[in-house]
């Protein structure tokens, strides 16, 4: 973005920026957060693949060919193809439609789940405060793979169950955040003015309180897309996540990690590359939008 900026003359750049105001912000974002600005492009390309899918490739990601099992990256098969003979670069990119929709999904509902929990439980204080921490810490004590494992032996595999699998989890985390900004926000007048109104609870939480930690809110769910990306690939290289045929990067890696490592070493390198950018990708973008979002990360 600095070099559109600079390539232009500063009256046109002026000119264009007063008829597209984003553009100045993308650009000030650009220059302040440049590792950001690269994860957030990395983000975007991941969208783009999911979504054009169907057109940027010509293979079919689930059909096999036998015939052409373990190819070596060639101009036909860039990044050759598995053990039975599927386009690895197709079945990456429909992979990121698998990683996408687990990892947004987990995300979204865990941390919607977590704000509403996390801000009645500021809300309510005392003894319904006291009772669901303690059960927010039997959570929190467990490590989040192994929670997802435990709870996709009870369900059993499938994405619908891996998704409530990885979702149960990042409740209890993003509720204990935001109720630590909530706890700040209940002691504020308007708040005591709400009640003294007579406004029900509901109307407060969501109203009047809600609104006023998303900030801590939306950091939590680009943390946790990257999570959730990760412990489905996990997951599925354990045999408990998403099932064959549908592409996903954990039953890629699964696939060729061990068996083919010395024969053909790029059936996994491939998965291997796309789980480490893509989480690498949401980790950058969650922490500059963390430093937007933070008050006192701004003032330093």
């Amino acid at each position: 973005m600095a070099v559109i900026s600079e390539s232009l003359a500063e009256g046109e750049y002026e000119e264009l920026v007063q008829t597209k105001p984003w553009l100045e912000v993308t650009v000030g974002l650009t220059r302040q957060y440049p590792l950001g600005a690269f994860g957030g492009v990395i983000v975007v390309v991941m969208i783009f693949m999911a979504v054009f899918a169907d057109v940027l490739t010509p293979y079919d990601p689930e059909e096999n060919a036998f015939e052409f099992m373990l190819t070596a990256p060639n101009l036909e098969y860039w990044m050759g193809t598995d053990q039975f003979g599927r386009d690895i670069l197709t079945r990456l990119i429909y992979g990121s439609r698998t990683a996408l929709f687990v990892g947004f999904s987990c995300a979204f509902i865990g941390a919607i789940v977590g704000l509403v929990l996390g801000v009645a439980s500021a809300y309510f204080g005392g003894r319904f405060d006291l009772i669901f921490q303690r059960v927010m810490d039997v959570f929190m004590a467990f490590p989040l793979i192994i929670t997802a494992m435990a709870i996709v032996s009870i369900f059993g595999t499938g994405t619908q169950n891996v998704i409530i699998a990885i979702t149960i989890p990042f409740i209890p985390r993003c509720a204990r955040v935001v109720r630590s900004s909530a706890l700040a926000i209940r002691e504020i007048p308007y708040v005591d003015a709400a009640r003294a109104l007579g406004y029900t609870h509901t109307r407060i939480i969501l109203r009047h309180m809600t609104p006023n930690v998303m900030a801590p809110f939306l950091i939590m769910i680009s943390a946790f897309v990257g999570q959730a990306i990760l412990l489905e690939a996990s997951l599925s290289y354990l045999g408990l996540g998403v099932q064959e045929p549908t592409p996903a990067w954990g039953l890629m890696l699964q696939g060729g990690a061990e068996e083919y490592a010395e024969s053909a070493p790029w059936v996994a390198i491939w998965p291997g590359v796309a789980i480490s950018l893509a989480v690498f990708g949401f980790n950058l973008f969650g922490d500059a939008l963390r430093d937007a979002l933070d008050p006192k990360l701004r003032s330093l």
